[in-house]
């Protein structure tokens, strides 16, 4: 943020640039099934996928998109998104999968980083499967122990 001057405006353009560069358009497959984000709606012309990269979610009691709040660390960490995503199944990295309603998430964890990519298991119509990406973020302690015991579990489980 700081080689922009304070400049928050030509930041996300920025952020957003290297978005549609290394995630967007790069051509991301997770398991052999492509990765695809969401555009729609928009928000200052910018897709709805992207802000739940850089922003966290508004309280409990206020759902609305557009009350996201812009996360530093997440903007720093556009670029990490793709890595994860291709290094999934790599040393460091640990992902299984989680029930969240109706759909099936994919969670992949950069352990030594402390980042999260969660895309959601879907299929077209006509069968197609592909995976959306849901958000990324930087976990915190209680988050770490979660991710632990849910990873843990969903790998001993496959084991039976």
């Amino acid at each position: 943020m700081s080689a922009f001057g304070g400049d928050w405006a030509r930041y996300e353009d920025a952020i957003y640039a290297v978005y549609l560069e290394t995630v967007a358009h790069a051509g991301l497959t997770l398991f052999g099934q492509p990765v695809k984000v969401r555009f729609n709606p928009t928000t200052k012309k910018k897709g709805y996928g992207f802000w739940h990269l850089i922003s966290e979610a508004p309280a409990q009691d206020n759902r609305d998109e557009d009350d996201r709040t812009p996360d530093l660390a997440r903007c720093e960490r556009v670029r990490w998104v793709a890595w994860c995503i291709v290094h999934a199944e790599s040393d460091g990295f640990s992902w299984w999968e989680n029930q969240r309603g109706r759909e099936t998430h994919v969670v992949i964890w950069a352990e030594a980083h402390d980042f999260a990519v969660v895309l959601a298991k879907r299929e077209t119509e006509e069968g197609t499967r592909y995976c959306l990406l849901k958000t990324a973020y930087c976990l915190r302690g209680h988050t770490i122990r979660k991710f632990t015991k849910e990873r843990d579990a969903f790998w001993a489980a496959r084991k039976d």
